[in-house]
């Protein structure tokens, strides 16, 4: 039934057809916008526009990479079929590339904008009709984040850690992790980010001039090293369905929703980092309400950031466009898939389907698959992840929390509120 051969020759095209395609390398700003905007006392909208894109051409060739995709889309329709599983799953993944070479072709304009909210959606989206906003839920988060003074949920942790000494700790927890000596994540000093850390396929940097404390490192534990990088390995793990290795942003949704999730359930969250994510959320929406660059960095300095962060964070909103026309709207990714990947774990526990929740960490995988990559699994077309967090590699705890959770919401808070007067 299945031709292995051909699932795996057409997997690897699309594996090596997206190769090139590295969206937040082809929309970051480079330090000269930074200085420049510094330089002028923060009173000026950074010097980007389109020309400025222009000036830093992509990796590829948009017109033959559309014309890559769309063919490999038909090649796939003709040797697998219209309604066959993998080849539905592979298609979509040639269409929602093709998006992307759209929207980076776009840099700087309004189709940027557009494109960018069709891919990782809107701080307007609902999550079901008659449910509230992606933005709801950051008002929300920030409200609750109101009502803790910082001192009662106990000391703020001074970063004391230098980054030599961080790379050792950290590299050392993650061998411990990914015992395959072919599959070693290397932690690794750089210089050349913006941000404090950034992750790769097999390796994680951390910021030269940065110090870190033991909070930050376990954060990058859990959420870099096991989700991100352990999704790639065991995606790249896959003799048959390779595509699994690499992932569109419809799958960046899922990926980062599972690892705000592992963050929660670890108790590697805290305060700080919600309120990050929280003020992420709520900047994306001005920016979608019209607040230019300048606007967003005073709301960052509002929150209580310094004018480095508050640049930092402003300028993941507007990468890729400019200091007027929109934000970039991948960071509503963390949010919004912990919401559904919640909903869907919860609903997969109710339902006695537990065992299609290891298969989150087969690869870079989107909710919508998980029930064809389980008949993929049976099939001899998918394996099951090999790297797994605890509570994923014996789900008999967070079925449990599963199982509590959903009687819980279905309790009317207010009548507690009134019962113990808090």
């Amino acid at each position: 039934m299945w031709n292995k051969d051909v699932i795996r020759e057409l997997s690897d095209r699309l594996v090596e057809a997206q190769r090139p395609i590295r969206i937040l390398d082809a929309i970051k700003w480079d330090d000269s916008i930074r200085e420049a905007f510094f330089a002028s006392g923060c009173t000026e909208q950074p010097p980007v526009d389109e020309k400025y894109y222009e000036a830093r051409p992509l990796a590829f060739n948009p017109t033959e990479k559309r014309r890559e995709f769309l063919a490999l889309e038909r090649d796939i329709q003709s040797k697998l079929g219209q309604f066959n599983p993998i080849g539905k799953i592979m298609r979509r993944m040639c269409h929602e590339y093709r998006s992307v070479v759209n929207m980076l072709e776009s840099r700087g304009t309004q189709d940027f904008v557009e494109i960018s909210s069709e891919l990782y959606g809107s701080s307007s989206d609902v999550f079901h009709e008659g449910d509230p906003t992606v933005s709801h839920l950051g008002d929300l988060l920030a409200e609750m984040l109101q009502a803790f003074d910082r001192h009662e949920l106990g000391q703020e942790e001074p970063r004391t850690i230098p980054c030599e000494d961080s790379v050792q700790i950290l590299q050392s927890r993650l061998d411990q992790y990914f015992h395959d000596p072919e599959r070693r994540v290397r932690v690794i000093v750089s210089d050349g980010i913006v941000a404090d850390s950034a992750a790769g396929s097999d390796y994680i940097k951390l910021r030269k001039d940065c110090f870190f404390n033991d909070r930050d490192l376990r954060l990058l534990e859990v959420h870099e090293g096991w989700v991100h990088v352990a999704t790639t390995f065991n995606g790249m793990a896959q003799q048959v369905c390779t595509f699994l290795s690499k992932g569109p942003p419809s799958s960046t949704i899922t990926q980062e929703g599972l690892a705000m999730f592992m963050e929660v359930i670890t108790f590697s969250c805290h305060r700080q980092r919600i309120h990050r994510v929280t003020n992420r959320i709520r900047a994306v929406q001005l920016a979608e309400q019209g607040a230019t660059f300048l606007d967003v960095f005073q709301f960052f300095r509002d929150q209580g950031f310094d004018d480095s962060t508050a640049y930092d964070q402003t300028a993941r909103v507007f990468r890729g466009s400019t200091p007027t026309s929109g934000p970039f709207t991948k960071d509503l990714s963390y949010t919004k898939g912990f919401v559904l990947l919640y909903q869907f774990i919860e609903l997969a526990v109710r339902k006695g389907k537990v065992k299609l929740i290891p298969l989150l960490f087969a690869g870079k995988t989107t909710l919508e698959d998980i029930q064809v990559l389980a008949y993929l699994v049976d099939e001899g077309l998918v394996t099951m992840p090999r790297y797994l967090p605890p509570q994923f590699a014996d789900m008999n705890g967070l079925a449990a929390w599963m199982c509590f959770s959903n009687f819980l919401n279905h309790l009317d808070v207010r009548r507690n509120e009134a019962d113990w007067m808090l």
